[in-house]
């Protein structure tokens, strides 16, 4: 494992975990696989949910850790993270103009939940993307207070407010890198790991309502800039997408027919199903696993 101390030593092994909001749960469950398969990255990289993910298991990639963070994810749907009544929100989004929920319950959660104060703090090395506001860029966390630069990647536009850090406003870094392998890749990482929350596995579908039409522009976006990465690599690199191991009658629909932003009540399936196809995936990779037991809701 690369400690504080061992900083400069090359990167062999990189998880790349991806954005998704409430899907990040699948997330937990193939960080479980991993770990169970005695896989521990060297580098650990993060975007919106996945920053929140990365940074946990950045912080001790053990399977108590994991173990954890199966727990938060339980606890969400009650953490009043994206709670409040209709009427709440409209009345916080007729104050400010711009979002309908307070960042407070977030920010707190991630300051009782994490144990590290700054990124340089954490046992393995972490990064986290942004997009940059002011300069219209994505703005890499290296170093610096922890929690800020984590809530900056989870600034989905419209839900939550920017984030400002140094002067610089940033929101979700989604919008601009929301799996960031070609990072990983570009640290020197041989090995890379993507967790990915199950939207590159399914086709999308053609908008059928307004509110549709933004979702699935973003979703093009997202996916164009995956592919060119993937497509990209360079000779000697590994990469493997672990699967979520959600069945095509179970899907989540990208345009939002189904899954909705604050849709934590099936966190604990979509960890279990995430740990039961990356633990079979990475078993015909030749990397066997020791299964566990389910993760604690």
């Amino acid at each position: 494992m690369v400690t504080p101390q061992t900083r400069g030593a090359a990167y062999r092994c990189a998880f790349v975990l991806g954005g998704g909001g409430a899907l990040g749960a699948y997330e937990v469950g193939m960080l479980r696989a991993l770990i169970s398969a005695g896989i521990e990255p060297d580098l650990v990289v993060g975007t919106s949910v996945g920053a929140i993910n990365g940074a946990a298991i950045a912080a001790e990639p053990t399977a108590e850790a994991v173990e954890r963070l199966g727990e938060l994810w339980g606890s969400l749907g009650r953490s009043g993270v994206f709670s409040g009544s209709v009427l709440r929100r409209l009345r916080l989004a007729a104050r400010n103009r711009t979002h309908v929920y307070s960042s407070a319950p977030l920010s707190e959660l991630l300051e009782a939940g994490l144990p590290a104060r700054r990124i340089e703090d954490l046992a393995v090395p972490f990064q986290c993307v942004a997009a940059g506001i002011e300069s219209a860029a994505e703005h890499w966390f290296t170093k610096g207070p922890l929690v800020p630069a984590v809530m900056a990647s989870c600034a989905v536009p419209g839900l939550l407010p920017p984030v400002e850090i140094d002067g610089e406003h940033f929101f979700d870094g989604g919008l601009i890198n929301s799996i960031p392998v070609g990072r990983a890749v570009a640290a020197g990482a041989r090995t890379v790991y993507v967790l990915q929350v199950g939207r590159v596995e399914r086709k999308l579908k053609a908008p059928r309502a307004p509110w549709e039409v933004a979702a699935v522009a973003f979703e093009i976006a997202r996916r164009h800039r995956f592919t060119r990465d993937m497509a990209d690599l360079p000779s000697g690199v590994e990469v493997h997408v672990l699967p979520t191991g959600a069945s095509s009658g179970r899907g989540e629909d990208i345009a939002g027919r189904k899954f909705q932003h604050r849709d934590f009540g099936r966190s604990l399936e979509r960890m279990e199903r995430a740990y039961e196809a990356s633990i079979a995936y990475l078993e015909a990779a030749g990397k066997p696993a020791l299964r566990t037991g389910s993760v604690t809701p």
